[in-house]
């Protein structure tokens, strides 16, 4: 499979002007992907700001236009520009981004003096990837929902059309994810270029109307309305945050893109576009106050809407494949590093090592996306619970990165209390505004995020008492081999090659041991094979695997250690090809080889290891684990499972 990384370097020898039209092509993919959810979030901001039925209103006055157009912009230059992409983009795990590879920084940096703090932030960074499946539910809801309420600016007897339209687009967003996106990819940047170029000429139609919201780039309006109308300000905060939306995509997708290519394309046309709108959709507010009701689609004349409409749809329709690709890449990595269960993933690229699909998390997303379009039936509805997962994974994004900055780079304190203290006061003022819609649909992304992240601590916490348990019953692997080569152990040796996956080389397989306590029989080959998860993306072909004699090289007994990235799904027959016989005390036959793997069947027991109810929750969860064979890539004709039951 390709590496990622290298496709953001030229080759060797490459002719002139290659490298350029290698840049333009990451800068259109980023276009395509990346801006996705921050690119269609003109689309209800401003009119979720001054929606009426709102339980705290703002008054659509002129100063509070000012103001509130004024926090759009610097609130998108505070957290995007500065906090993302000049600083958290900084902080990759050999290239990848994303709040899962700042954990694995912080793993790393965590000396034994700082560990316990470590571990709190560590666990504070997992409930930051547990809101973002929020985030992933929500998005698809409010974005398509936005675009298709677009129909009611058209023609408004349209209305009782936009749920079940709504509805219709997500069934068949989430059936087409098994087919991957390698083929629609190509299409997604140019679409989104067309988009940002149409919403920037609309925002200028606006400004050129009503020239003086240009007034609303200053500082000083930002800072007066939240100094002189602060009740206003603080609850227009609530709104004001869907302007950054979709501000992690820009951190979690640069291991495919490249922090580069997301800077030029963020700085060149995603950040003025966006900009334009709002400034725009200001100044037509400015014009006509009664422009709230849908001053994005407003600002396209009478001819240009229904185009606009379906324009709005195709963007919030690649801002929804975005963050759910986001999603199976957040599970993908949570199951690499142990918080959750081994889960079932098809690459659906042959060039695109992100291009997953995880069908678990898909279903799971369709159902919840439909029951929130049906529940919610607005997207100003769902604006008041958007907020709080953004907001939320924002500031713990914010947290984590300046820790990383003290631990691992050493940066000096004074410099770190003075942005850290800045940024965290802007990002926790989105929460405390978000708080005050706990009760009117803000409880949710929480709720979600607590029972993801319930759900990933639970199984890592039962996974470890499961692997101790294990490893208690399947003794030292040495001591094991020594009685099987002198013979302590009556077995009868039969030709070919058994491989026997294992979760180490410290201990023996159950299987194995099963296999002789019952069989009595040894192969002529035997390959211990245990898979390694580093805290990298993806580990070379060269580094894949390495081999232990386990003491002696006459007893055809070895330890494969194979080697992967948590962004990697391991394939043991592949890696076993890559062995040399030399190291191998003989030549395997790989074409015949029988693969033995030990099934653990899970059962309650009366010790106080964990509370009850997590108990069952992580014996529950353990039924979503992918068939073993499937996911190490073994031949099913050739798998034999020995099976055995642990108490927790």
């Amino acid at each position: 499979m390709a590496d990622r990384g290298a496709a953001r370097r030229p080759p060797e020898g490459h002719r002139p002007g290659e490298h350029d039209t290698a840049r333009a092509a990451l800068v259109i993919g980023a276009l395509g992907v990346v801006f996705g959810d921050i690119g269609t979030s003109p689309i209800y901001t401003l009119q979720t700001v001054f929606n009426p039925d709102d339980p705290h209103p703002v008054p659509v006055t002129s100063q509070n236009v000012y103001g509130v157009v004024s926090l759009v912009f610097w609130s998108v230059v505070v957290i995007v520009l500065v906090t993302y992409v000049l600083l958290a983009m900084r902080a990759d795990n050999d290239g990848e981004g994303g709040i899962m590879a700042l954990i694995t920084l912080l793993r790393r940096s965590g000396s034994q003096r700082s560990r316990r703090v470590t571990a709190v932030l560590a666990a504070l960074g997992i409930f930051g990837a547990s809101l973002f499946f929020g985030d992933s539910m929500i998005t698809p809801a409010i974005s398509v929902l936005s675009a298709v309420e677009g129909l009611k600016v058209v023609e408004p007897s349209l209305d009782s059309a936009v749920v079940p339209g709504t509805a219709a687009i997500i069934v068949v967003l989430f059936l087409v994810q098994r087919r991957g996106t390698a083929a629609v990819g190509r299409v997604f940047g140019p679409v989104m270029i067309v988009w940002f170029a149409v919403i920037g000429t609309c925002g200028v139609t606006g400004i050129v109307d009503h020239p003086q919201i240009l007034r609303a780039l200053s500082p000083g309006y930002a800072l007066g309305f939240l100094v002189g109308h602060f009740g206003t300000a603080f609850f227009a905060l609530a709104a004001v945050v869907l302007a950054v939306t979709g501000a992690e995509a820009l951190y979690a997708d640069m291991g495919h893109f490249g922090r580069p290519a997301i800077t030029r394309g963020w700085l060149f046309l995603v950040f003025p576009a966006c900009m334009l709108s709002y400034l725009g959709q200001g100044a037509l507010i400015l014009g006509d106050p009664k422009n709230i009701s849908g001053p994005f689609f407003l600002l396209a004349p009478g001819w240009a809407r229904l185009p606009l409409v379906v324009l709005a749809t195709a963007a919030t329709v690649i801002a929804s494949q975005a963050v759910i690709t986001g999603a199976y890449s957040v599970a993908s990595q949570a199951a690499q590093l142990g918080y959750l269960p081994r889960l079932r993933i098809a690459y659906t690229s042959e060039s695109t090592m992100g291009q997953i699909y995880v069908p678990w998390v898909n279903w799971l997303l369709m159902v919840s996306v439909l029951t929130l379009v049906f529940a919610f039936r607005s997207s100003a509805a769902l604006a008041f619970a958007f907020g709080m997962a953004v907001t939320g994974t924002i500031t713990i994004t914010t947290l984590l990165f300046f820790y990383v900055a003290r631990s691992r780079w050493r940066t000096p304190v004074w410099l770190l209390v003075g942005g850290a203290s800045l940024l965290l006061l802007v990002d926790l003022l989105f929460v405390a505004a978000n708080v005050t819609k706990l009760v009117h649909g803000a409880w949710l992304p929480l709720l979600i995020g607590i029972t993801v992240f319930t759900v990933m601590t639970t199984w890592q916490r039962g996974r470890r008492l499961v692997t101790a348990e294990r490893e208690r019953r399947e003794g030292p692997l040495r001591e094991f081999v020594d009685r099987l080569r002198s013979g302590e152990v009556p077995t009868v040796r039969v030709a070919g090659t058994a491989v026997f996956l294992n979760r180490g080389k410290q201990t023996a397989p159950l299987a194995m041991r099963a296999n002789v306590a019952h069989n009595r029989v040894r192969h002529d080959h035997v390959v211990i094979v245990s898979i390694e998860t580093e805290t990298v993306p993806r580990v070379p072909a060269d580094r894949r695997v390495v081999v232990d004699a386990l003491g002696t090289a006459e007893d055809g007994i070895i330890h494969v250690a194979a080697r992967y990235g948590y962004m990697e799904t391991p394939d043991v027959p592949g890696a076993l090809a890559l062995l040399d016989p030399a190291d191998t005390e003989g030549l395997l036959d790989l074409d015949r080889a029988s693969y033995f793997l030990s099934k653990i069947e899970l059962r309650r027991g009366p010790t106080r290891t964990m509370a009850l109810w997590r108990k069952r929750l992580f014996i529950a969860t353990s039924y979503i684990t992918a068939d073993a064979a499937e996911y190490f890539g073994l031949p099913g004709d050739r798998t034999v499972i020995m099976g055995s039951h642990i108490e927790i």
